[in-house]
């Protein structure tokens, strides 16, 4: 923040004495370094997408000088840009105009990327900036009273001309941005959550997400948006596989079986009664696979038919209202063998149940207590 407002793109521009031959000491930065920066950020500012995570400052440093320094910056900044991961929406190109006229007879000679000297004897210099669609700056300083049209109109035309010319050089060298940034740049990842998950992923205490933080060597932070209660994590790391577990852990969070689903499942942990299975798609989100949904024919060993480490897949039933746990089967994905018969159901009556039973008011009581002797007091020695 600034006392001119927020800025997420900054591009400073630095001009030693030295770029032109001149032997003197560098002060502070001059007005023309501020004002050619300006011009140059305006340039680039548009093509820097908003959802862009970072703040971008770019430095110009001009080691040698005879034309439009400014101009240079742009295209250099553009390419510098690209190479660094920034994701731009198109390349910027531009060049500086000049102009060569005659007052009396109304002769002229619009110049294409003037010189040092063109830029001092001439009577203008226009600066226009902008991609293959069209213009994103200009500047114009000229030394006559004013511009007809038509020397305008051509200028324009000129510009363009030259404009795609260089940008063709460039896209030659650089195409499309690079997909990721530097090894050694500070990578920013952003995830949109549901509000209802925030404190599965924190955890109680902070539980999960400090354990988290430290294991993939990463850090995280959790926003929610004002207006949509969604929760925002960014993830800030310089190693991609600690970004991607960190993604991973997330998405099994979010992870949410259908009912009547087939999903892909590995073998994790081996149980006498079953497989501990986890979802391919969202590592950490386990469930059981009981012995008895591995396949048609009786299982005695779970080995027999699955081991540590097999994928294959599945069908999700839901939860089961017996168990109250989430079911997942095997056999519901395979074709049942030849001549087999399903188990019976088990006949809940057979030999009378509870029902059936006869009132505990038919029972005969027995009443010997009514016929004992009376208890001796004392024992006989």
């Amino acid at each position: 923040p600034s006392f001119e407002g927020e800025e997420r793109f900054y591009l400073h521009y630095n001009f030693p004495p030295f770029s032109t031959g001149e032997a003197r000491p560098i002060r502070g930065t001059s007005r023309r370094e501020v004002g050619h920066g300006n011009l140059a950020q305006r340039a680039l500012k548009g093509m820097v997408p908003a959802d862009c995570p970072y703040t971008v400052r770019v430095v110009s440093e001009v080691l040698e000088s005879n034309g439009s320094s400014s101009m240079a910056t742009v295209c250099a900044g553009t390419m510098a840009l690209m190479d660094a991961g920034v994701q731009m929406k198109k390349p910027v190109s531009g060049i500086a105009m000049g102009l060569i006229s005659d007052a009396e007879t109304g002769k002229y000679a619009v110049l294409s990327d003037i010189l040092g000297d063109e830029d001092h004897l001439g009577d203008m210099d226009f600066k226009v900036t902008g991609t293959a669609d069209g213009i994103t700056a200009c500047q114009m300083d000229i030394k006559v009273k004013g511009l007809s049209y038509e020397i305008l109109v051509n200028a324009l035309k000129q510009a363009q001309a030259g404009r795609l010319h260089i940008l063709n050089i460039l896209v030659d060298t650089i195409a499309q941005p690079n997909k990721d940034v530097k090894p050694h740049a500070p990578k920013m990842i952003t995830r949109v959550i549901p509000n209802e998950f925030i404190g599965a992923l924190i955890g109680p205490g902070g539980k999960v997400i400090q354990e988290l933080q430290k294991a993939t060597k990463t850090t995280i932070v959790i926003n929610e948006d004002p207006t949509t209660e969604e929760g925002i994590v960014e993830i800030l790391g310089t190693d991609q596989e600690g970004i991607d577990a960190v993604l991973a852990k997330i998405d099994s969070l979010l992870f949410k079986p259908e009912v009547g689903g087939t999903y892909e499942v590995k073998v994790i942990k081996m149980l006498d009664f079953g497989a501990v299975v986890e979802y391919t798609q969202a590592p950490g989100n386990e469930v059981l696979l009981h012995v008895s949904e591995l396949a048609w024919e009786r299982t005695e060993n779970v080995t027999d038919v699955v081991n540590m480490g097999d994928v294959f897949k599945v069908k999700y039933f839901g939860v089961d209202p017996k168990t109250r746990k989430e079911k997942v089967s095997r056999k519901a994905l395979l074709d049942k063998p030849e001549g087999y018969q399903s188990k019976p159901p088990r006949d809940h009556n057979k030999g009378g149940g509870r029902d059936n039973r006869g009132s505990r008011d038919n029972r005969g009581r027995d009443n010997r207590r009514d016929d004992r002797k009376p208890r001796d007091d004392k024992k006989e020695d």
